[in-house]
C-alpha cells in the first residue's frame, strides 16, 4: 500500500430503515463517524470502507431485509477484506449476537441505547480481528449529547425525549428503545436554535409520545409551554412534531398549536383502529369517541389544520363489524393522510400469542379496501385547495418526476406535498434561483390523492440561508447539546446557548 493510500480517511455509508427515530440516530452515526476521521462516501461507490445498517424491528419483513442486505455484501467483503459491516438499531438490539451467528462476516453490532460506542467497537474489531457486539440495556448518553451531521440543510429533527412508556400489545418499541427519558426544555431550545443559527427553517420535535413529554418532571402541561418557546426563537419558521398518543393529547396543546405562529396547523396523531374493542386489545388508553372528539376540538381552533394517522388492518380478533367502523371513523375524520398497515406478527409483542390471528386473505381484503376509502377522502380534502395559494417550503427528492417535468417540490406549511412550476425562465423566481430551501407562494392548480400541483408562475420566491447553504453544499453539522437530568420543582436557568457556527 502506498504512503498516500495508507494516508487516506476511511469512508462510510449509512444505510437506513424505519422511523423518523432511525433517521435522526443515522445523522448522528454519520456525525460520531466524521468526528472520528471517516469520510462519507459517495453513493454510487459500492465499496466503501465502512458500512453501517441502522434497522428497524416493526416490520414483519424487516429481519429478511437485513439478512438479504448483508448477503449481498458478504461476496463484496471477500474480494475487500478491509470493508467493516456495523448492524445497530432495534433489530440489533433484539437479536444481539443472532446476527452474527446468521451472518459471521458483521464486525460490529450495536444497540438503541449506545450509539456513541460505534466508533471505539469499529477500531476495537479491527484490532482484534473479531466480531464487536455490545447492546445495553438502558441509555450510556442521551443521543442528544452526540455530534450530529444533518441531512437537510433547511429542516430538523430535535428529539425531546427517548422511549415510551406506553404498553401497546402489537409494539415492540418499548422494550427495545427502553423507558421514556425526556430532555430538559432548555436543551431541546440551545438544539434548536444552534439549527436556526445554522440557517435551518424548520424543525421537527421529535419522541415515541411526544405529549406524554414531561412525565420525568413532573410538569403535564410541558409540551405545549415547549411549542410555545419555539414561537419566541427568531429565524424559526416552521415547528412540526411527531407523534403524539391520543391518551396524553390536553387542550392546551391545541391552544399552542392555534396561537404560536410558526407552529404548523399540522397533526400526525395515530388512530390505530375505528372499534373500541380493538383498541382495547391493542392496549390503546382511548376510545374512537375521545380520539374524535380531539379532531373536533383541533378543527374548531383551527379550521385549516391537516390531520394524518396511522390505522393497522387486521389485528388479531377484528371482525367485519370492527373493521367498518374503522372506516366509519375514517370518513368523519376527513384524514388529508394516512399511513396504512397489515397488522404484522412481532415475536415478543403481546399480539403475536393472542387467538384470532387472520387469514392473509381476509387482512389483504380490507386493506385494499381502507387504501380506496382512505384515498377517496384524502382526494376529495385536496381539491378544496384547487386554486387557494399556498406557501411551499422548497425541499430535496420529495418528488420523483420533477427533472422530466420541469417542477419541483416541497411542502405546504400543512405538510401536503406540493409539485410547483418554476417559471417561464425555468429554475428561476422573481429573486433569481429557486433552490432547495427557499420559500415559494404558489397557487394550486390540480389536487391528486396524495400531492398539489401547482402549475402556473410562483407568485413570489424568498431566498434563504438554507438556500444558501444548499447552493454551496453545506450541510449543517451541530455539536453535541448536553443533558440536564430531569429533576422535581423548577429546573436551574439554562447556560446561555452557542451558536452553531461559535462551536465550530
Amino acid at each position: 500500500m502506498t504512503t498516500a493510500a495508507a494516508s487516506s480517511p476511511r469512508t462510510y455509508q449509512v444505510r437506513t430503515y424505519g422511523c423518523q427515530m432511525n433517521v435522526h440516530d443515522s445523522e448522528r452515526i454519520s456525525g460520531l463517524l466524521e468526528g472520528a476521521g471517516y469520510v462519507r462516501a459517495a453513493e454510487a461507490d459500492d465499496n466503501p470502507d465502512v458500512v453501517v445498517f441502522n434497522t428497524c424491528a416493526v416490520r414483519e419483513n424487516a429481519d429478511n431485509r437485513l439478512y438479504g442486505n448483508l448477503g449481498h455484501l458478504r461476496p463484496v467483503k471477500a474480494k475487500h477484506p478491509q470493508m467493516q459491516i456495523a448492524v445497530g438499531g432495534c433489530l440489533a438490539q433484539k437479536d444481539r449476537g443472532e446476527i452474527v451467528r446468521k451472518a459471521p462476516w458483521v464486525d460490529v453490532v450495536f444497540g438503541t441505547h449506545n450509539i456513541g460506542s460505534l466508533p471505539v467497537l469499529l477500531e476495537r474489531a479491527r484490532h482484534n480481528a473479531a466480531a464487536e457486539v455490545e447492546i445495553l440495556e438502558s441509555l450510556d448518553v442521551f443521543p442528544s449529547t452526540l455530534p450530529t451531521r444533518r441531512e437537510s440543510t433547511y429542516a430538523g429533527w430535535v428529539s425531546i425525549s427517548v422511549g415510551c412508556n406506553n404498553t401497546c400489545t402489537f409494539c415492540i418499541v418499548p422494550s427495545l428503545r427502553g423507558k421514556e427519558k425526556d430532555r430538559r426544555p432548555g436543551d431541546i431550545l440551545s438544539e434548536v436554535r444552534a439549527l436556526v443559527d445554522e440557517g435551518v427553517l424548520e424543525v421537527t420535535l421529535l419522541g415515541q409520545n411526544v405529549n406524554s413529554y414531561g412525565v420525568e418532571f413532573g410538569d403535564r402541561l410541558a409540551f405545549g409551554k415547549l411549542l410555545r418557546a419555539c414561537g419566541d426563537v427568531e429565524g424559526l419558521e416552521r415547528v412540526r412534531f411527531t407523534s403524539p398518543h391520543p391518551k396524553d393529547f390536553t387542550d392546551d396543546v391545541i391552544a399552542a398549536m392555534a396561537e404560536t405562529p410558526n407552529v404548523c396547523h399540522s397533526l400526525h396523531m395515530p388512530l390505530q383502529s375505528g372499534s373500541d374493542d380493538v383498541l382495547r386489545a391493542m392496549r390503546r388508553s382511548y376510545r374512537a369517541e375521545r380520539y374524535l372528539g380531539i379532531i373536533s376540538k383541533v378543527r374548531a381552533a383551527m379550521p385549516d389544520a391537516a390531520i394524518t394517522t396511522d390505522i393497522i388492518v387486521g389485528f388479531p380478533g377484528e371482525t367485519e363489524a370492527d373493521f367498518e367502523r374503522t372506516l366509519d371513523v375514517v370518513r368523519e375524520a376527513r384524514f388529508s393522510s394516512a399511513f396504512t398497515f397489515q397488522y404484522s406478527k412481532r415475536p415478543g409483542t403481546p399480539a403475536a400469542t393472542m387467538d384470532g390471528q387472520l387469514p392473509k386473505q381476509v387482512v389483504q381484503e380490507r386493506y385494499e379496501r381502507l387504501i380506496a376509502c382512505v384515498e377517496e377522502i384524502t382526494w376529495a380534502e385536496n381539491r378544496k385547495l384547487v386554486g387557494e395559494t399556498v406557501e411551499v417550503l422548497v425541499a430535496v427528492g420529495e418528488g420523483r418526476k420533477d427533472e422530466r417535468t420541469g417542477r419541483m417540490s416541497g411542502r405546504a406549511r400543512d405538510g401536503r406535498l406540493v409539485h410547483f412550476a418554476t417559471g417561464a425562465n425555468g429554475q428561476r423566481g422573481d429573486a433569481g434561483l429557486i433552490r432547495p430551501g427557499d420559500v415559494v407562494h404558489t397557487t394550486v392548480t390540480y389536487a391528486a390523492p396524495h400531492h398539489l400541483n401547482a402549475d402556473g408562475e410562483p407568485l413570489s420566491h424568498r431566498r434563504t440561508r438554507a438556500g444558501d447553504a444548499a447552493e454551496a453544499g453545506r450541510a449543517p453539522r451541530t455539536p453535541g447539546v448536553l443533558l440536564g437530568l430531569p429533576t422535581i420543582g423548577a429546573p436551574a436557568a439554562s447556560p446561555a446557548p452557542t451558536t452553531g457556527c461559535a462551536a465550530h
